[in-house]
């Protein structure tokens, strides 16, 4: 099995899995090994969130909901802009400042830890919709949405997990220091502080300021789930329609850009992860952006528009990202 990174520091974007790993839906394993806790504790999570979403319109702070908001679009950024991006497909380099800021912003949504959301994206690309895939969606909607979640990994997404070229990441201080201190760090970004903030400042009560961070919590878990799930099943396919991968704007409006997931997964190194370098409806690009203004973000990778349109003449199903035809 090759490097999974290439020499120039991109993706292999060849689903080196296809060959071992895809076989008719109905030949595939279907007994799954459920863990229960964690069944039980994203049902509490979800249960809670429903609460802080009564809250909202009974009893919080307007202050109390704009910070959720924000703490939303940080956390979303940590992810996408940081876990995504970043470290997991190296689409442009970061200087130590902001590595840090997406560090934090990455601590904030708690997918895991940085570290292990890079191993397992990585592998989802390897073995993209195959039995080695972490949330292979050949599965169905709700495994690949949450329910790959709550139940123990196969023993081929463990397997092909281990041929992974992880150096970059597990040689990355900022990245060491968050597995490092991972209970601590993450239970007061996540939790303690979103919590006292609204407290302490404006005078939020205890439940109001637990409950609303709970509902932004679980909000950005299904932003992310949804481009896993619903990204993989509605929508549109101008660039590969023989990827699962689509177009979805909802999603992408969820995710701050993306759910143009069947251009990323025809292009997974363009830092844009959107057709043509678009740049609506993708808050991630405008932030990298922005700091690429600062200096801070540099080398940022593209796709050439002569070679997006070639892709799309090829292997594209002749539509754009609203379903029109190209």
């Amino acid at each position: 099995m090759g490097s999974y990174l290439t020499e120039t520091g991109e993706l292999n974007t060849e689903n080196e899995c296809s060959k071992d790993n895809i076989k008719p839906l109905d030949s595939l394993p279907r007994k799954l090994q459920i863990i229960y806790r964690y069944v039980i504790s994203f049902s509490c999570l979800h249960l809670a969130a429903l609460y802080g979403l009564y809250l909202c319109f009974n009893s919080a702070k307007w202050a109390t909901i704009g910070f959720g908001i924000l703490l939303y679009i940080f956390a979303e950024l940590g992810i996408t802009a940081g876990a995504h991006r970043l470290w997991s497909h190296r689409s442009y380099k970061a200087k130590l400042p902001l590595q840090i800021i997406l560090m934090v912003f990455n601590t904030l949504a708690f997918q895991n830890t940085a570290i292990t959301w890079i191993r397992d994206h990585r592998l989802h690309h390897k073995c993209s919709d195959t039995d080695g895939d972490p949330h292979n969606a050949s599965r169905g909607l709700f495994y690949s949405h949450i329910g790959w979640l709550m139940t123990k990994k196969s023993e081929r997404v463990i397997k092909q997990g281990k041929t992974l070229d992880m150096s970059d990441i597990y040689s990355n201080p900022v990245l060491r220091f968050q597995k490092k201190y991972a209970v601590p760090f993450i239970g007061t970004v996540c939790f303690v502080l979103p919590t006292v903030v609204p407290m302490y400042f404006w005078g939020e009560t205890l439940n109001n300021a637990w409950h609303v961070n709970t509902l932004r919590y679980v909000l950005n878990l299904n932003a992310t789930f949804c481009v896993n799930s619903v990204a993989h099943k509605w929508g549109y396919k101008p660039y590969d329609r023989n990827l699962l991968p689509t177009q979805n704007v909802l999603v992408s409006l969820a995710a701050l850009g993306d759910g143009f997931h069947n251009f990323h997964h025809a292009f997974p190194w363009d830092y844009r992860s959107s057709e043509l370098g678009n740049k609506k409806y993708n808050i991630t690009t405008w932030f990298i952006d922005f700091f690429a203004w600062v200096g801070w973000a540099y080398d940022l990778k593209t796709v050439s528009k002569k070679n997006v349109k070639a892709r799309a003449e090829r292997t594209g199903d002749g539509t754009d990202l609203w379903g029109h035809n190209l």
